[in-house]
């Protein structure tokens, strides 16, 4: 049979530079034969193997014949192995395939493997448009074959990490139990053999707080913060904002916990477990008076609110410091029944050391590390490296001190943000520590199509090929999932790949794979896109300030306009910058010609009566029109700005309309497929409250992280506004729009009286917006409505096509 991809027959093998065989790395190969010898058993692993199969392809259940490998068999590496069934000799013999791997997370990656080079299959999150499978022959028909020697692929390093500490609530807060199978099934799928397990840790705590330090639950009621803040609040950023949790939370989640920790155990994954990092409750100072506890300072609370801001840390010097950590340490094991030796713990992330003296960070350090190895002897401390990325306080002194505070190799950081700021260049490979590079990619859950593919492709290779590398794994580190699906796509593979991908090939293969047929116009689009939307090289945290979802909170009299070369259709707009650094208005990001990309929108358009059953293309084409419309509406809102500074006020009004109608517009074209829907993220929260109180709590939680959360006041929004904004049907509608639509108001009222913009009235009239609607309870749809392809069509005519005559009068406005 024709196959849709050339076949790739790999045989890799492991190879590590003899710089890297450092003490360090010979210490991470020790716990990981501890971690292979408490591995489950092979039987079981198969079987948890086989289950992915069957709920990713059941149709073919019995096509595929799973094997567990020793090492021994693979070099002495991780590693997956596809054979022919060596039953199969001439047609109408048995069509089986015969997958092999060193775990369970090895053959189902291999599965994988062989579904996307074999079978031009693609696997991605169900709200990017979830699996195209339909390109796997039916059963009954043949399979297509490998090389009869058959195909080994070995991992160049041994561990593929999954998430970020945020990730827990800007996308797994509102999780059950069959939305946790469905993302250990992409895990594995994609072959992330170490994932973050911080469900249920609050129960941990509760236990541990109230049986061995004796506190009451009305001490812990302000220490936990609500569902969707516990990320903040296990970081000591913050206590009791969104809280108090109900029991029930505690009980839920730690049933649940346990359920994942069984399915990641089964596969043969490596969880880790969190540590104790010193944050502890307000309680604690006064049960021991004479502990070393002090104070943080305000994380973004507006008012320095110790209602919520300015936790407590327990200094790491003191004696009881060591003893929490290991009760902490000790209660997991209890409660799980084992441990994969590894735990996360950061002390110093977005906290800064008191003093920076490093035989005080050295100190800090190996108490820290000494918390966890009181509790278990082969504990290794897995560590995110952000602070070495933002914070100056880290100079080589400081930073040195705390790598080396504990003994090398039982230290592991990660390069969080390696795409872009890789730490490992500037730190002589992190001064022999064991690193794991790592994309960070997504700020918050922010809805942006964005990424560095080419950065992707080679800088792990450059990594571990570079002198005295110390590093260990492969990861994917960001904020918020489910979005970029072919970033994701590239950075899994790069878990098994030993060289530099070429990434124009490899993208003309990934459109075929996602939409299961090869159309020159698509592979021409996404060529666009790799070279313009995933080639973002200026170096910014790509954090999503579109003016839709970030709307300035600003005086339109400090927003400077300049004449600029546009990018969009090659016609001049408006540029802005602002006339003084404020931290009100932060300018969207744009790295990229508009035109190129609305060409590209263009392309997927055209191939729409194709593609248009296609799931994966249909949420393809609704997010790159969001995307385009998106940056449209921010030149649009410039515009009005430029109106209101000319006294303009028909071009005012008229050209505020036509951001109103855009908005509405937008609202309508997201709500054509399950991917960009508010109603789920809501339903979701209450569906896990047990009555009334819980389902009313639960909702503002889940309304108030992704608009504005923290305090404010009556006329001083939180500085936490919008950063976690979304690209949703029904918020864009019911809160973005009636937001802009406000500000307007006050432009035209501004114009009419001919005063200055009243600045407090905004301030207080979309300040009390934003609180009514995190309290407000109306419904917003579960399932997607409309037809992408059509609806994409019409907003490109009635916004994009020069033709259009309202179009050309928008543009030659001012």
């Amino acid at each position: 049979m024709k196959l849709p991809f050339p076949a790739i027959f790999l045989i890799f093998i492991f190879f590590l530079p003899s710089s890297t065989t450092g003490a360090g790395i010979d210490t991470i190969f020790r716990l990981i034969r501890i971690q292979d010898r408490e591995r489950a058993p092979p039987s079981v692993q198969e079987a948890a193997a086989r289950g992915v199969l069957l709920r990713l392809l059941p149709s073919h259940s019995s096509s595929f014949e799973f094997r567990i490998l020793s090492k021994k068999q693979c070099g002495g590496e991780y590693c997956f192995k596809i054979k022919n069934h060596p039953s199969f000799t001439k047609a109408g013999d048995p069509q089986i395939l015969r997958i092999e791997g060193t775990t369970g997370v090895d053959i189902v990656a291999g599965l994988h493997w062989y579904l996307k080079h074999w079978c031009g299959s693609h696997i991605s999150w169900d709200k990017t448009g979830g699996s195209q499978l339909f390109s796997v022959p039916n059963v009954g028909l043949l399979l297509p074959r490998v090389h009869h020697a058959g195909v080994s692929v070995q991992r160049p390093v041994p561990w593929s990490y999954y998430q970020n500490a945020v990730t827990s609530s800007y996308s797994f807060a509102w999780w059950d139990w069959e939305r946790w199978e469905r993302e250990i099934d992409w895990m594995v799928l994609h072959g992330v053999n170490l994932p973050l397990a911080f469900t249920g840790q609050e129960a941990i705590w509760q236990k541990v707080f109230q049986e061995k330090f004796n506190m009451t639950t009305s001490d812990l009621d302000d220490f936990f913060g609500g569902p969707a803040f516990l990320a903040w609040s296990r970081m000591g950023n913050l206590h009791g904002w969104g809280g108090p949790l109900p029991q029930s939370w505690f009980d839920q989640q730690l049933i649940l916990q346990k359920k994942i920790l069984a399915r990641m155990f089964e596969l043969g994954m490596t969880p880790v477990l969190p540590a104790f990092s010193g944050n502890v409750p307000a309680a604690l100072k006064h049960i021991f008076p004479s502990a070393k506890i002090t104070r943080l300072g305000n994380w973004f609370s507006v008012k320095n609110d110790l209602k919520w801001c300015c936790t407590y840390l327990l200094d790491a010097t003191d004696s009881l410091f060591v003893e929490i950590g290991k009760a902490f340490i000790e209660k997991q094991l209890q409660e799980y029944g084992r441990t994969s030796h590894i735990y996360n713990c950061d002390t110093f992330d977005e906290n800064t050391p008191p003093v920076d003296d490093p035989e005080y960070i050295s100190s800090l350090g190996a108490a820290t590390f000494k918390g966890m190895q009181s509790g278990d002897d082969d504990a290794v401390w897995l560590m995110q490296g952000w602070l070495f990325s933002y914070d100056p306080f880290w100079r080589p002194p400081q930073m040195k001190a705390l790598l080396h505070s504990v003994p090398v190799g039982k230290l592991v950081v990660l390069d969080l943000f390696a795409e872009v700021k890789p730490i490992w260049v500037t730190s002589e490979q992190f001064y022999g520590v064991p690193y794991i590079w790592c994309m960070l990619h997504n700020f918050a859950g922010n809805i942006e199509m964005y990424g560095i593919l080419d950065a992707i492709a080679s800088g792990p290779i450059d990594a571990r090929t570079s002198n005295n590398s110390t590093m260990v794994g492969v990861g994917m580190s960001m904020e918020g999932i489910e979005q970029n699906p072919i970033v994701y796509d590239l950075m899994s593979e790069m878990a098994f790949q030993h060289k530099k991908v070429d990434v124009k090939a490899w993208v003309d293969m990934y459109s075929t794979r996602r939409y299961g047929q090869t159309l020159p116009l698509i592979q021409e689009g996404w060529n666009v896109l790799y070279h313009t939307i995933y080639n973002c090289t200026d170096g910014a945290y790509d954090k999503n300030r579109d003016v839709i979802v970030a709307f300035p909170d600003v005086d339109p009299s400090l927003i400077s306009v300049q004449h600029e070369q546009s990018h969009h259709n090659d016609k001049p707009y408006s540029g802005t910058i602002i006339k003084e650094i404020t931290d009100s208005f932060d300018r969207p990001h744009l790295w990229y010609p508009t035109s190129e990309v609305i060409y590209a929108l263009e392309l997927f358009i055209t191939s729409g009566d194709e593609l248009s059953r296609c799931n994966t293309y249909r949420y393809d084409l609704v997010d790159l029109t969001r995307q385009v419309l998106a940056k449209y509406a921010n030149e649009l809102f410039f515009k009005v700005i430029e109106a209101y500074q000319s006294h303009d006020i028909h071009g005012m009004t008229l050209l505020s309309q036509r951001f109103l109608d855009l908005v509405e517009d937008l609202d309508t074209l997201l709500a054509c497929h399950d991917g960009f829907l508010l109603g789920p993220w809501l339903e979701s929260a209450k569906q896990l409250a047990l009555n009334e109180e819980q389902e009313r709590q639960f909702e503002w939680n889940a309304r108030t992280q992704i608009t504005m959360w923290f305090d404010n006041s009556d006329e001083e929004a939180s500085l936490l506004r919008d950063y976690g904004n979304k690209y949703w049907n029904g918020l864009l509608h019911d809160y973005y729009g009636p937001r802009a639509a406000i500000y307007f108001k006050y432009l035209r009222e501004s114009l009419e009286s001919g005063e200055d913009f009243k600045l407090r009235g905004w301030r207080r009239e979309w300040i009390k917006l934003t609180n009514e609607w995190q309290k407000r309870r109306n419904i917003f749809p579960v399932e997607s409505s409309g037809d992408a392809l059509n609806t994409s069509r019409w907003l490109f005519n009635k916004y994009l096509n020069l033709s259009n005559p309202e179009t050309k009068l928008v543009l030659e406005l001012n």
